[in-house]
């Protein structure tokens, strides 16, 4: 939980400046939906890709759509990279490297990483030299680790000494959870042994191997919770088996519908800084701070949870 006397808190205005890098799959997908579904608390979107033409292609779309009523969009702008710490939430969206279709096993999420960690740290020092004081959103992944790499990177020196004169920790957020609650709901919907977690389930974790999926928080069943992990975690795994990146549902899951809620100070999946990583849960924002939801967990839970939160900080 954010100190309540901390005067440092990240001040989330009615209406956001956001700022988006890069507009792959996943980025310009995001955009979409903040475009279409965003115009309560979203001002405006800064677009930036180092590609040439893309930055433009995505201005030209974007603006162009229109609702038959008149309602207003946020308008997208292309700005450089100079101008992603201008606004009041950046959006992380870019990566060195995603395998493509032909991988089918293993945690294609963490085979990102390395090359990953690299990109992010450079816009984590961009961030710390331009005293940014908005949200620092990682939709990339691998996210949980990314988000502790952007801490950690914005709070060391040139000389490579930590100074802690970068971010806080309460503006780093990961965007990976709500698709991998938005599968595991999916799998309830299809099979009448996981329907409690439609209405008393819960989501807890990274977006990746260590997911941890509860059936139910009133009722836990620790075998049926674990097999509903599985098939969350491995989802897709399954879009990759029919030939396809599975970036869809996380661009929206995760990203725009979740920002959106998290914008509006409504409850969410999101990943926040917890013991010294960061872990998603279901949480929102208030002007007082980032409030977890509390619940009363089983025993066999917490132990899950635990071990999750062990592999997260055993992270380099």
């Amino acid at each position: 939980m954010i100190d309540l006397n901390d005067t440092n808190l990240p001040r989330i205005p009615s209406k956001c400046r956001v700022t988006l890098l890069a507009l792959g799959d996943v980025g310009s997908t995001l955009l979409t939906g903040l475009r279409l579904m965003g115009g309560d608390v979203i001002d405006s979107i800064g677009i930036c890709d180092v590609r040439p033409g893309v930055s433009e292609r995505w201005e030209f779309e974007l603006n162009q759509i229109q609702s038959p009523d008149g309602a207003a969009l946020p308008p997208v702008d292309i700005i450089a990279p100079e101008q992603l710490f201008d606004g009041d939430v950046f959006l992380f969206c870019a990566s060195r490297m995603i395998p493509d279709t032909s991988v089918t096993a293993g945690d294609v999420r963490m085979a990102q990483y390395g090359l990953n960690r690299e990109l992010v740290s450079i816009y984590a020092r961009m961030a710390r030299d331009r005293r940014y004081r908005g949200l620092f959103c990682v939709v990339s992944d691998p996210v949980d680790p990314l988000c502790r790499a952007v801490l950690t990177e914005s709070n060391r020196a040139p000389n490579g000494e930590m100074d802690y004169q970068g971010l806080f920790s309460h503006q780093v957020r990961g965007f990976g959870l709500g698709v991998m609650n938005a599968r595991a709901a999916y799998y309830a919907r299809k099979d009448p042994r996981f329907a409690s977690f439609l209405t008393e389930g819960r989501s807890f974790g990274p977006h990746g191997e260590d997911l941890v999926i509860a059936n139910s928080i009133r009722n836990y069943d620790d075998a049926l919770s674990r097999q509903l992990t599985e098939q969350a975690v491995r989802a897709n795994l399954r879009m990759r088996e029919l030939g396809f990146k599975p970036y869809i549902a996380p661009a929206l899951s995760s990203g725009a519908l979740s920002l959106l809620l998290c914008l509006r100070g409504q409850w969410h999946c999101s990943s926040t800084y917890l013991d010294g990583v960061f872990m998603g849960a279901r949480n929102r924002v208030l002007p007082t701070g980032t409030e977890l939801e509390r619940l009363p967990l089983p025993r066999q839970l917490q132990d899950r949870l635990q071990i999750t939160m062990d592999r997260l900080r055993a992270i380099d």
